[in-house]
């Protein structure tokens, strides 16, 4: 057992983990060369498209004489869920930090999260090679975010491998091995559930890390949580493929069981296996995730809902932050409410949905969670806009704000501000972080946050800017419900929260954008933004049109103005009784950020 390590990456998006990784395996001789490729350890292909780990994903490596568990984790602030699952089974992180970009907020966050854990740090920094690196300055940086000696910061480059192997002799060296106690292989086994996944043929596949005792192919074992008994069919680890052991796997280890399991909601993250008939005290889980964003799925042909239900539950088995509940409209049919971790992974649900699934969905506007107080003294919690009470019977709103921390250089902190105005951000203090660089760290609306902040922050710093947040409190909030109407029948998928103060410049902007990108209709189509019980903004599509008498030559003008006349009347009655028809890619664009 001493001469086992776990460890992860944790680091900031596009920092370098993966590449790193990929060096890792090439020298410790995991992967043969004729297999090695660019992001091994990203299996989807929405990963490897996007440049982004989405899953974190275990592997075992042989270095010198030691078994290595790596896990490699996702960098962007949406997927934090994962980083901290992956964290709670090792002993130790590489805190990886990228010379031509230095300390980043995520950076921070996940340190935090480490150092909670008692994790050793291994600080490095990565993309030495690069014609923009900055390697001093980050190393200063560095430092003094560890309030350790510049000097001992190792340095490599996942590009070239170099200083890599020096790095995982650090890691042999700092980071301490699982604890071996006898006493601890000989208890029953117990080990805490970090992830899993779904195989049509093996059921479910549980990724554990061991905490006491052995487990081994055939062994008769237990979920803590349900009681559920199962049998191990196969027990191995990650190369990064899964191969069974028959050794199994011991204290200290980290790989997967195959239960067999083929029933859904059984298998928890958190949850603890253990021996069969024991009452080992169950080992501490995660917190359940919070979600931060909610939006509505409604297939776009109604035959498809049990299929979208199967698809989200098969896609719940891989991305237990995804929650969702069936919920139904008048207008789109019978669908489902989704609670997500930000806009980001509301992005990647729905391309998997579509690619893994074939489905065409129909996707609302993506909101937050409000608490809503009714004029009669009862209080409701509303994750859709189309749940808002009318606006003669709201008594009282609150909304989630959140605490953030902005990294930027300071030559940028003029041009942060009127974007921290234009969000309703209150600044709460400013700091100077080594060589120019400044923390702001301000508190906003959850809201705000949400409506495209994150891009207008990397605009207005020229890319250089990053931002992690952390949950505050409710608070009161001055917001209304607009909604869009299309031909004079609203659309719940276009309906949104909003400012009050804002209520102007969203429904010109919403009724413009849905003018530009609605195909035109056999009648003329009024698109209107309504808001607090009035029309705010309204704009009308002009019908298609058709010369109905191109094909008449000569004769008297009456015969024409008698067949134009015709199509008049024709289009008067599509009028009244007409349809749109939105298509799937207007959702889409709607709630895509300009």
């Amino acid at each position: 057992m001493q001469q086992v390590r776990n460890f992860s990456i944790i680091a900031h998006i596009d920092h370098g983990k993966s590449t790193l990784a990929d060096r890792f395996l090439e020298c410790t001789g995991t992967i043969e060369p004729r297999r090695m490729r660019d992001q091994v350890l990203d299996s989807m292909e929405l990963e490897r498209e996007r440049g982004i780990t989405i899953k974190m994903q275990p592997v075992r490596m042989r270095y010198g004489g030691y078994t290595l568990h790596l896990i490699d984790t996702p960098g962007h602030i949406d997927f934090s869920y994962e980083v901290s699952r992956a964290l709670t089974a090792v002993e130790g992180a590489i805190l990886l930090v990228d010379a031509t970009q230095g300390v980043q907020a995520q950076t921070l966050t996940t340190l935090r999260t480490a150092r909670e854990l008692g994790l050793v740090i291994v600080p490095a920094i990565s993309k030495i090679d690069s014609p923009l690196a900055r390697t001093d300055d980050v190393r200063v940086q560095v430092a003094q975010l560890l309030s350790i000696e510049p000097e001992s910061i190792l340095t490599c480059s996942g590009k070239t491998g170099e200083g890599v192997e020096e790095l995982l002799k650090a890691v042999i060296e700092q980071v301490p091995p699982p604890k071996s106690l006898v006493a601890l292989q000989s208890l029953p086994p117990r080990a805490l559930v970090f992830d899993f996944q779904y195989s049509d043929h093996q059921g479910v596949i549980v990724y554990l890390r061991m905490f006491d005792g052995q487990i081994k192919k055939g062994d008769t074992l237990e979920f803590a949580a349900t009681g559920r008994k199962f049998n191990a069919l196969e027990v191995g680890t990650f190369t990064p493929l899964p191969v069974a052991l028959s050794e199994g796997l011991s204290v200290g280890t980290i790989g997967y069981v195959v239960t067999g399991i083929k029933e859904p909601g059984l298998a928890r993250v958190g949850d603890t296996v253990r021996a069969h008939g024991t009452r080992s005290e169950p080992l501490a889980g995660y917190a359940e995730p919070r979600p931060v964003v909610w939006a509505s799925l409604y297939p776009e042909n109604q035959g498809d809902f049990v299929a979208l239900r199967q698809a989200l539950s098969r896609l719940r088995l891989s991305d237990s932050s995804l929650s969702f509940e069936e919920e139904s409209s008048g207008m789109l049919g019978r669908g489902f409410r989704c609670g997500l971790l930000g806009m980001l992974h509301l992005e990647i649900v729905t391309e998997r949905l579509r690619r893994e699934a074939g489905l065409s969905l129909v996707i609302t506007s993506p909101t937050i969670t409000y608490e809503v107080e009714t004029k009669d003294g009862k209080r409701h919690t509303v994750y859709s806009p189309t749940q808002f009470p009318d606006h003669g019977d709201i008594a009282q709103i609150w909304e989630p704000f959140v605490e953030a921390e902005i990294i930027l250089p300071g030559e940028y902190l003029g041009m942060l501000m009127p974007l921290l105005f234009e969000h309703e951000a209150a600044t709460e203090s400013t700091e100077t972080f080594s060589e120019g660089r400044v923390i702001v760290r301000v508190v906003l609306p959850l809201r705000e946050l949400m409506r495209n902040f994150f891009d207008k922050l990397k605009s207005v710093s020229s890319g250089y800017a990053s931002v992690s947040y952390e949950f505050r409190e409710l608070r009161v909030a001055d917001v209304v419900r607009m909604d869009i109407a299309v031909a004079e029948e609203p659309v719940p998928a276009f309906s949104r929260i909003i400012a009050r103060h804002r209520t102007d410049e969203e429904s010109v902007g919403a009724v413009e954008k849905l003018y530009k990108i609605l195909p035109r209709q056999q009648f003329a189509t009024k698109i209107q933004a309504l808001a607090s019980g009035r029309i705010v903004s309204s704009r009308t599509l002009s019908a298609l049109s058709k010369d109905v008498t191109q094909h008449m030559y000569g004769g008297d003008i009456t015969r024409k103005m008698k067949l134009r006349e015709k199509q008049k009347k024709g289009k008067e009655r599509m009028k009244e009784r007409g349809r749109v028809n939105i298509p799937e890619e207007v959702f889409l664009k709607m709630i895509q950020s300009d």
